[in-house]
């Protein structure tokens, strides 16, 4: 199990701390019928999330190399690293 900074994930937690430093961050870039909305997320949340939207969610989700810098954290960040 992992430990996770609570403070670390908030919603508008722009620039801020992954709950995972250890691994890299990853662009996301979520799209739905009418919103395109970008975040950084830390590897681990990033692919649970990628798997959740595929199977649950009308919308895609695209994963960029590019720098994270400025992009807000993905929100609820951490539960995606829960069980």
């Amino acid at each position: 199990m992992r430990a996770i900074d609570p403070e670390a994930d908030s919603a508008m937690n722009i620039g801020g701390r992954s709950p995972c430093p250890d691994e890299p961050d990853i662009h996301l870039a979520i799209q739905f019928p009418s919103v395109r909305m970008e975040f950084a997320a830390c590897l681990t949340a990033a692919l649970v999330f990628v798997c959740d939207v595929a199977a649950h969610r009308p919308g895609t989700v695209a994963v960029y190399p590019s720098h994270c810098t400025g992009l807000p954290r993905l929100p609820n960040e951490r539960l995606y690293l829960q069980p």
